[in-house]
């Protein structure tokens, strides 16, 4: 039964698309305010410049979406994008090695980011109770700090100023949220912030790729080995729709990123493997170098504040941004629109209520922060901002752990399915610390050699023109195509 309330989003992209939908479930109407003119079909939009680069939902995101929005994952999938199994259909290297492909434990969503948003827009937008404000932007909280009562905004074609009464604001406008300035307006003491920066940059640059290579050929990944003990350099070639291949080159601080079209493959070569230069040497480039240095861990502490206003929730990029690397957070996302549907099934939005939400929302982003951040410490010239003790005094040990666990789930497919479904957000982090768990890294190896080359198959091979770069890779790729 909805309640005749109205809610105020502000931010129509992933977070906020999903946190609209979820509220027009429950309460009475919605209106969902964007800086941008939303596409009605899958392409780049100005406010969205990180969507040039590779994007991936994790499983537990995906079943998340699938749950809240019944067919948006098929309708991404039917446009193009691809589901991805975990090892199965990835080639990684890891920072300790080959990864053995293993049999799918769990999936990513690999496409573009505009289609992605687009299949969860078509969706959202279809229902009748959410009103889109377009080339609209938040000016100031109204209300005080015991409640926001609404919030200005302001159109920017003319710059009329109206004021959007609301029962619940929701601010979901990402890195660049005003949130902590507009909660000092109010008088409340400032949020605390934590930040991680390994200074990581991306270089993007799409190819066509082989024909039966976006369905035959599996998803590539290159890390850098941290232990190195200088700027970390990475490569990846996943799979998008319309028969391309989208490559993106990322570096921590210091890493030289490729700005320049005929920097794009030496760079590649360079990478602690040459693969993914090989794949794209011959390939056709069809887009040039799109550069991007936003990739710091950042994430604000509202649940920690002695007093929060009713009537105010924070979420997505503006309550944490993680790293784009490690593709967690439009899973993360996911997760914050799951609690606010199941909070809304059991309460009100009486007072008080809101704080104990925000709470909720807050622990969703815990595993996901620890997970991106710590591992962004372990680079060289990483600038560590951030009071949590477990990314300071703990932080050795977490690192010794963590290398173990890396080292044993190549080989083991325990381990790593244990591992697979912590990354892939389907389980919580702290599966890595329980009985069973850490017997099983104490139990011997599959038996599996420990890989020089690529476990590739001959018929993947043949499909983007490689020849066997070595014996190892006809025997391991007997399992995986061969």
């Amino acid at each position: 039964m909805t309640r005749s309330q109205h809610a105020v989003v502000l931010g129509g992209s992933w977070a906020g698309l999903l946190a609209a939908h979820v509220l027009a479930r429950h309460l009475g109407s919605v209106t969902l305010v964007e800086r941008d003119v939303l596409p009605g079909r899958p392409e780049q939009r100005k406010g969205l410049p990180q969507a040039r680069h590779v994007h991936v939902l994790w499983s537990g995101g995906a079943r998340i979406v699938d749950d809240l929005l019944p067919g948006a994952i098929g309708r991404a999938l039917a446009a193009g994008a691809r589901k991805v199994g975990f090892h199965e259909d990835v080639v990684t290297l890891t920072s300790h090695g080959w990864q053995h492909r293993f049999p799918a434990r769990q999936y990513v969503i690999m496409g573009g980011r505009p289609l992605l948003d687009w299949a969860v827009r078509e969706h959202v937008l279809a229902g009748s109770r959410i009103e889109l404000r377009q080339r609209t932007e938040a000016v100031r909280l109204i209300g005080d700090g015991r409640r926001v009562s609404g919030v200005e905004v302001r159109a920017l074609d003319g710059g009329a100023r109206e004021v959007l009464d609301a029962d619940l604001v929701i601010d979901a406008t990402g890195r660049g949220s005003g949130l902590r300035r507009w909660l000092s307006a109010l008088g409340l003491p400032p949020i605390e912030v934590d930040v991680v920066d390994a200074g990581i940059a991306y270089a993007t640059r799409e190819f066509a790729a082989p024909p039966g290579a976006t369905g035959g050929f599996p998803a590539v990944n290159v890390a850098a080995d941290h232990r190195e003990r200088k700027p970390g350099r990475f490569g990846v070639v996943f799979p998008q729709e319309g028969g391309r291949w989208m490559v993106t080159l990322s570096c921590t601080r210091g890493g030289d990123l490729p700005t320049r079209e005929e920097d794009f493959l030496p760079y590649a070569r360079s990478l602690r493997d040459p693969l993914v230069a090989q794949l794209i040497g011959s390939a056709e480039p069809i887009t040039p170098v799109f550069v991007s240095h936003i990739g710091a861990n950042r994430r604000l502490y509202p649940e920690r504040l002695d007093r929060w206003p009713d009537g105010l929730l924070v979420l997505g990029d503006s309550l944490a941004a993680f790293n784009p690397i490690h593709g967690h957070g439009m899973s993360a996302a996911a997760r914050a629109a799951a609690v606010l549907d199941g909070w809304l099934t059991e309460h009100d939005l009486g007072p008080g209520e809101a704080h104990g939400l925000q709470r909720a929302i807050s622990e969703t982003v815990d595993d996901p922060w620890i997970m991106a951040a710590s591992r962004d410490l372990d680079y060289v010239n990483c600038r560590n901002q951030s009071r949590d003790p477990r990314l300071n005094e703990g932080a050795a040990v977490t690192r010794q752990f963590v290398d173990l666990i890396a080292g044993k789930a190549m080989r083991s497919r325990e381990v790593s399915d244990v591992v697979t479904d912590v990354v892939s957000m389907s389980a919580p982090q702290s599966d890595l610390g329980t009985s069973r768990f850490l017997s099983l890294m104490q139990q011997p190896d599959d038996g599996l050699a420990v890989l020089s080359e690529p476990p590739l198959g001959a018929r993947e091979l043949a499909i983007v023109n490689l020849d066997r770069r070595s014996e190892t890779i006809r025997t391991v790729g007997r399992a995986a195509g061969g």
